[in-house]
């Protein structure tokens, strides 16, 4: 932010040395006066008149006025500046009252050709119009105009641009707080049919879920985690699966590839393992559930494949499904490609995620 003003003021000081340097050489190179002082009264009246202009435009007339549809005050505004302008003579004073040369209108020209430069036709009452001033008004007027309105329409894209990205981390917060209560619920039913049975397998299905649990507080509390975390969990998933299965399910999990280095967003890949061994599971048939996560050089590629056993399959596109199609679309727009197939009573995932 104080950059950004740093910036600004900067560019509107340049911008003002430059236009009040190019009217000095404008006056000096012509015979209609002498070089203006810096400090003389008609000097600084033509920069304060100027710099008034153009910032009471820009920061009071068309934020109040313009802006909030006024046109007719505004534009009244706006006229009665130009009849001050054209009484006070911004532009004549400065060429022709700061040194020794007389006003002009003690000095007749002999004809319409001798006109001074900046002088155009007489007003009524003998008033002389000063042609450079009016001009200048309307180049400033415009030039705070356009810039305002410009700044203006940053701040409210700007401005959109938060709302959309607020909106995003919103719902994903609450796509996330969806998908943690959903996993832990079907794991503590695991672990129940576990209890229930009086299995030996239970104090390691209470210490993968107390993995699982560190793992789903702390570390998926981040935008994104070290892959190696998520295979991780996922893997403890797995193995408190497999706890509870027959001798009918071969699970076969597969990691291969580097994944020191590589990061990605937490509990991303849970909703697809566990999809997996809901719908492909059954104690009296035999099935396979095939999951492979391969880390490539410009990837994370995630294969899940599993022989339907569960008729539903049109609840394959419940909450789950959706929160993670919605999840990638928010985390990794243009970065993804998902891709899921119903092939020879299979069901099959394939998750590739750009790195």
């Amino acid at each position: 932010m104080k950059n950004r003003k740093a910036t600004r003021i900067g560019f509107h000081t340049a911008a003002w040395i430059l236009f009040f340097s190019l009217i000095i050489a404008f006056v000096s190179s012509s015979e209609i006066g002498n070089v203006p002082r810096l400090l003389s009264p008609s000097f600084l009246l033509f920069v304060a008149v100027y710099l008034s202009l153009f910032y009471f435009n820009a920061y009071i007339l068309l934020p109040r006025f313009y802006l909030s549809k006024k046109f007719v005050f505004y534009f009244g505004c706006i006229f009665i500046l130009l009849l001050l302008i054209y009484y006070l003579k911004p532009f004549d004073r400065l060429v022709l009252l700061h040194g020794d040369r007389p006003p002009l209108h003690d000095r007749r020209p002999p004809d319409f050709l001798d006109r001074q430069p900046g002088r155009g036709p007489r007003g009524r009452g003998g008033q002389e119009l000063d042609i450079v001033s009016i001009v200048l008004f309307l180049a400033v007027w415009s030039a705070s105009s356009v810039l305002q309105i410009l700044q203006q329409w940053r701040t409210t894209e700007r401005r959109a641009i938060q709302a959309e990205a607020d909106k995003a981390v919103a719902e994903l917060s609450f796509l996330k707080a969806q998908v943690n209560p959903h996993f832990l619920f079907n794991t503590l039913n695991n672990i129940y049919s576990l209890a229930i049975t009086k299995s030996d397998h239970t104090p390691d299905a209470i210490l993968k879920l107390s993995n699982i649990l560190r793992y789903v507080t702390d570390d998926a509390q981040h935008n994104v985690v070290p892959l190696q975390n998520e295979i991780d969990c996922a893997g403890n998933y797995i193995e408190l699966q497999k706890l509870r299965l027959s001798k009918k399910v071969e699970v076969q999990f597969l990691v291969t590839g580097a994944t020191v280095e590589k990061t990605i967003a937490p509990l991303l890949f849970m909703t697809f393992i566990e999809n997996a061994f809901k719908y492909g599971v059954s104690n009296h048939e035999d099935c396979i559930i095939t999951i492979k996560i391969a880390s490539v050089a410009d990837g994370i590629n995630l294969f899940c494949r599993n022989k339907i056993i569960r008729k539903e399959v049109e609840e394959r596109e419940g909450v789950g499904i959706k929160n993670a199609k919605k999840r990638l679309s928010f985390l990794y727009p243009e970065k993804h490609l998902l891709k899921i197939d119903t092939e020879n009573n299979h069901f099959i995932v394939n998750l590739f995620i750009t790195t």
